[in-house]
């Protein structure tokens, strides 16, 4: 029995040691970066950082903590959130910066295979980005405004078929829904060169947007909680993260994406000239291929959706700038800028030299940042200089930098004193080193340097067309002002729904 105390003092001895390694690794953490300003607890643990991405307001809680501690704030032991849009091109755009591994490696959608998104080897990401961005920006994808129209055209019908009020009866819509369709069925069109048929069947076909939300809001718990690494196991994560086999939601989605992408693969004599065959043009095959047809559907339609609903929700609750616009768009049609009704949609080109138009899609996705996501990269190994509103800093190597963009885009030393509103006239700002400013921070939503979001041209093109021929050919309102919408931020990334509004026609010249 002599030996029961002996293992009883060694349990102790552990105990006492493990105890003091945690306290000097926490003193180490916090005296590391212990020169910027943050909550005391975020110098020793992740829990206020990982209670304010589970709470579904991550991002306001980034726009509070530089607003409290300056524009280069500590938020967790390591990692600082920024509002500086300097200090971000820099961080994007500066050598041996990276994109950091416990965020996008709990981006995959598929077990254990990245995508140019997830990405975090810089070497691979830009080789990646070059086969794939003749794609998305149109010069090899000729086909990819009139599948704009196509899906457009359905949206209005959709509305014109079942969804028109009257000053006998009002039918509410749930525009964010729809506008979800709407994303979904361009990005599958463009992409993949076969529509969902979101719109034709006014439904979520197969449960992809449930099962979408579902796992997003699920990624966030894992996140949050830093144990992404298990939906990457290999066991575990197989029966975690979703197949083609499931049937139904994203495997189901996966299967249909997987099968169109076999199936124009494996017809070399196919000549559509769009996204996927541009894609295939540039050395991208097999299950490199997939991921990425794959990626986009799902990235693609819920960021674009996000811009479009913010946008909208700010024309429709402020009538001056409703007026305005709707009073540009009826011009625009008079004056030739743009076709008559019954003759064709608004094109691109015409879209971009509306400037109320213009301004006003800017200044909804600066009020209302479609994608607030951290974003964070990692400082290079050897650490870097950075100059952080006049003061040169020094940031030790592998700290984590992230991306306030609910912060940055209401900076008031950038955009004025009424940052917080709606106001699209400040874009005609005629202090041109002011506006430059802004334009520059203003297109940080799209990311900078070899981050850029590589769908941002497609984007455009639907909020341009969307917005136009919505004010062009109706009136719409809210059903509860008091209520517009519902909204949960998951990781960055909005998910909206409620949007309950009547729509009314009105004459179209």
């Amino acid at each position: 029995m002599a030996i029961l105390p002996f293992l009883r003092d060694k349990a102790e001895y552990l105990a006492y040691g493990a105890a003091s390694l945690y306290l000097l690794r926490s003193l180490w953490s916090y005296l590391r970066l212990r020169r910027f300003k943050g909550p005391l607890a975020a110098g020793f643990t992740n829990l206020l950082h990982s209670r304010a991405m589970i709470s579904g307001r991550c991002h306001e809680w980034y726009a509070e903590m530089n607003a409290k501690y300056g524009s280069l704030a500590r938020i967790a032991p390591n990692v600082l959130i920024t509002d500086s849009p300097e200090v971000w091109a820099h961080v994007n755009k500066g050598p041996g910066y990276q994109r950091s591994a416990w965020f996008y490696s709990t981006l995959r959608i598929e077990h254990r295979r990245d995508n140019v998104f997830s990405m975090t080897d810089n070497e691979l990401h830009d080789k990646r980005r070059l086969q794939m961005s003749p794609g998305y920006s149109g010069r090899e994808n000729l086909a990819l405004e009139s599948s704009i129209d196509d899906c457009v055209q359905n949206l209005l019908s959709l509305i014109r078929s079942k969804y028109l009020s009257t000053a006998g009866q009002t039918k509410p819509i749930d525009l964010a829904r729809k506008i979800q369709f709407f994303t979904l069925d361009v990005i599958s069109m463009v992409g993949l060169g076969k529509v969902f048929g979101m719109l034709t069947a006014d439904s979520d076909v197969d449960d992809y947007l449930k099962s979408s939300e579902e796992g997003l809001k699920a990624n966030r718990i894992f996140m949050a909680l830093g144990i992404g690494w298990i939906a990457q196991s290999p066991i575990i994560g197989r029966l975690l993260m979703p197949s083609p086999g499931d049937g139904s939601g994203t495997g189901k989605m996966m299967e249909t994406c997987f099968r169109f992408v076999n199936e124009r693969a494996a017809n070399p004599t196919d000549k559509r000239s769009d996204m996927l065959a541009s894609f295939i043009r540039n050395g991208l095959q097999g299950d490199e291929l997939r991921s990425e047809a794959l990626e986009q559907i799902i990235a693609g339609s819920d960021t674009t959706a996000g811009a479009i609903r913010g946008t909208l929700l700010y024309i429709i609750t402020n009538p001056r700038v409703y007026q305005i616009l709707q009073r540009e768009i009826d011009q625009a049609v008079l004056d030739g800028k743009a076709p008559p009704a019954g003759a064709g949609l608004v094109s691109f080109t015409q879209t971009k030299q509306l400037r109320y138009l213009q301004a006003v899609i800017r200044e909804g996705m600066r009020i209302w940042t479609p994608v607030p996501s951290i974003f964070s990269r990692d400082v290079p190994s050897g650490g870097d200089v950075l100059n952080v509103d006049g003061e040169d800093i020094f940031v030790p190597g592998g700290t984590c930098i992230g991306y306030s963009g609910v912060g940055m885009h209401r900076r008031r030393d950038v955009y004025g004193d009424d940052s917080d509103v709606f106001r699209p006239e400040r874009w005609f700002e005629q202090d041109e080193a002011k506006l430059e400013r802004m334009m520059q921070t203003s297109d940080l939503t799209f990311g900078y340097g070899r981050f850029k979001c590589l769908g941002k041209p497609v984007a455009q093109i639907e909020i341009g067309k969307i917005i136009f021929e919505l004010l062009r050919n109706f009136d719409i309102a809210l059903v509860d002002p008091l209520a517009p919408w519902k909204t949960d931020c998951v990781n960055g990334l909005f998910l909206i729904s409620d949007m309950w509004v009547q729509i009314t026609s009105r004459t179209t010249t």
